[in-house]
């Protein structure tokens, strides 16, 4: 068995990082290239950048900003925002990224999975899959930075695009997401229950007894992590930190200890 990764899931804004609170209200967090040199310094495994805007500003990603990110770092790289076509894909894995994400042009046009899992390889593809409840308590996909509401559920969606050829799927809360009240325990269980692929659980994480509650009891294969990784704590200033490695790693075997069978 794989073990969990922890990964930092970064937000781009332009030329800088933000941070927010249930996809609204970015906070700036700082200069993307000195945060990844920090990253560097802390040996984190992997990094993720999501262009916050591109999709909703119907334009491509900054191929500029990208490609300076990737001289500068020495962990694999991950990418989604405004990628809609080969051609944008090929241009990332040539900058030096290794996987892409693909959402809101994924719900789109579907058949965009399938092309670039036969082109780079399932392991390179990921398709985040961002869901927020209804008025009705149901839970609805949203794409274009949670702008645009779609029909499909999420344990159906997780299906098709795992059909289609995705490697790994990051699953957000959105009312979750930058409040620090843990994550989504139960989204996390059905999407992973349904699939065999890997989910990375994203949104809400505030300490490490949430990131152990969401690999015991739902089952994620992987961690993102956002506000943990660039404030203090809760409510106080930027901190680019990882979680202490020792604890980390204690709360994790601790969580595939106690796991229950799927």
């Amino acid at each position: 068995m794989l073990r969990t990764r922890v990964i930092p899931c970064l937000l781009l804004k332009g030329e800088s990082l933000v941070k927010t609170v249930r996809f609204r209200d970015p906070a700036y967090i700082g200069d993307p290239i000195n945060t990844v040199r920090i990253f560097n310094e802390l040996e984190v495994d992997e990094l993720a950048f999501l262009d916050i805007c591109a999709s909703r500003e119907n334009r491509g990603p900054d191929f500029q900003i990208l490609q300076a990110i990737a001289d500068e770092c020495f962990m694999p790289l991950a990418y989604g925002g405004g990628i809609r076509d080969l051609e944008a894909a090929e241009r990332i894995f040539q900058i030096g990224f290794e996987k892409l994400i693909l959402n809101s042009a994924a719900l789109e046009n579907p058949r965009l999975i399938a092309e670039l899992a036969a082109r780079y390889g399932s392991q390179a593809i990921i398709v985040a899959i961002d869901v927020r409840k209804s008025w009705l308590r149901k839970d609805q996909i949203m794409a274009r930075s949670a702008t645009v509401a779609r029909s499909v559920a999420p344990v159906d969606w997780a299906r098709e695009v795992e059909q289609l050829g995705a490697g790994e799927i990051l699953l957000t809360s959105i009312d979750r997401e930058g409040t620090w009240e843990g994550f989504d325990v139960e989204l996390t269980a059905r999407v992973a229950q349904a699939v065999g692929i890997p989910v990375i659980a994203n949104g809400g994480a505030g300490n490490l007894e949430h990131i152990r509650a969401v690999v015991r009891d739902g089952h994620a294969s992987a961690v993102a992590l956002g506000s943990m990784v660039v404030f203090q704590s809760k409510g106080m200033g930027v901190l680019v930190n990882f979680p202490d490695r020792r604890r980390l790693t204690d709360a994790l075997t601790s969580a595939a200890s106690q796991s229950a069978p799927m």
